[in-house]
């Protein structure tokens, strides 16, 4: 039997660093709309301005929520990772996987699906979860 090597949990640990900064980005820096926004909503700023006035005022708050929500989901990928994923335990695994697919993975879907300008740093923020997930099963 191989000793295991803790480097698919300090690459899950990166992907969840990834999140938290993701998450401050989106809390504190994300302006509400973005050019590839308007360019996928067919549309302009002032056009948004004039007919749904209170929209960029809304955006800000929904994306401070979303922002938290991504940020404490980073949080909790470091601390599992280095924790239950690092001493394989039980049910750590499916944990990790599901975490990565249904945040950065499915945002990462998305990006692609409306040719963000953001899709491939998206992609490249999912690979140390790919990598972590297929270096854990390498080294049972």
């Amino acid at each position: 039997m191989r000793k295991f090597k803790p480097y698919s949990a300090l690459l899950a640990a990166l992907g969840g660093f990834l999140l938290v900064a993701m998450g401050i980005y989106f809390c504190f820096e994300r302006p509400v709309l973005l050019p590839e926004d308007l360019r996928y909503m067919q549309t302009t700023l002032p056009v948004i301005y004039d007919s749904i006035p209170g929209l960029t005022r809304w955006l800000q708050k929904v994306f401070f929520v979303m922002g938290s929500y991504i940020f404490t989901t980073g949080l909790l990928t470091i601390f599992i990772s280095l924790t239950s994923f690092r001493t394989r335990s039980p049910g750590a695994f499916g944990i990790v996987a599901m975490a990565g697919l249904s945040s950065i993975g499915l945002m990462t879907v998305v990006n692609f699906m409306i040719a963000s300008d953001f899709k491939w740093v998206l992609l490249a923020f999912t690979i140390p979860w790919l990598i972590a997930l297929i270096l854990y099963q390498l080294n049972k």
